[in-house]
């Protein structure tokens, strides 16, 4: 996820001050990744660097000077070029669970204990996601069914892949 478009996004419904976009990306985008106040002011200082965010106001508080950022229209011209812009497909040719079930026969460790404990650890989280997404709004549901299908690919690749251990085992370890 880009953090910097997000926050560019939010800010085009107007301007906000720094922890009213934290909380407003906690809201949509953050219960299982909420952003640290300082990473939020981090990006804000790149952003107003770069041109695509301006200092809309500046209010003294009990603290330090809170400032109000406002998306410019290089930021808007920014987001409108992220937003359609086809994210790349990840193929997941060099997936550490290859890697792992490869080492494994390589080391004459039981690479199908190693499916085994995998495919349980994938099933328990399909599980608590699924128990999630019953009790969730629309937002939770669909962020949970796109984990769900691609937990669902990890589970039938890890079966392929135990149907053919031996034949991976004979032409790894030859």
């Amino acid at each position: 996820m880009s953090i910097s478009h997000t926050l560019l996004g939010l800010l085009e419904g107007g301007p906000r001050h720094g922890y009213d976009l934290k909380r407003t990306f906690d809201i949509h985008f953050g219960p299982d990744r909420s952003l640290h106040y300082g990473q939020v002011y981090a990006t804000m200082s790149r952003l107003l660097k770069n041109g695509l965010v301006e200092v809309d106001g500046v209010e003294a508080g009990d603290g330090p000077e809170r400032k109000r950022y406002a998306i410019t229209q290089a930021g808007v011209t920014d987001v409108e070029q992220w937003l359609t812009s086809p994210e790349k497909p990840e193929p997941y040719l060099q997936s550490v669970l290859y890697t792992k079930v490869v080492l494994a026969l390589l080391t004459g460790r039981a690479a199908d204990d190693l499916l085994d404990v995998q495919r349980a650890e994938h099933l328990r989280l399909m599980r608590e996601l699924t128990r999630r997404k019953t009790s969730g709004d629309l937002a939770d549901q669909l962020v949970c069914d796109h984990a769900l299908f691609h937990l669902e690919a990890d589970v039938r690749w890890l079966e392929l892949t135990a149907a053919r251990l031996d034949q991976l085992a004979s032409e790894v370890c030859s």
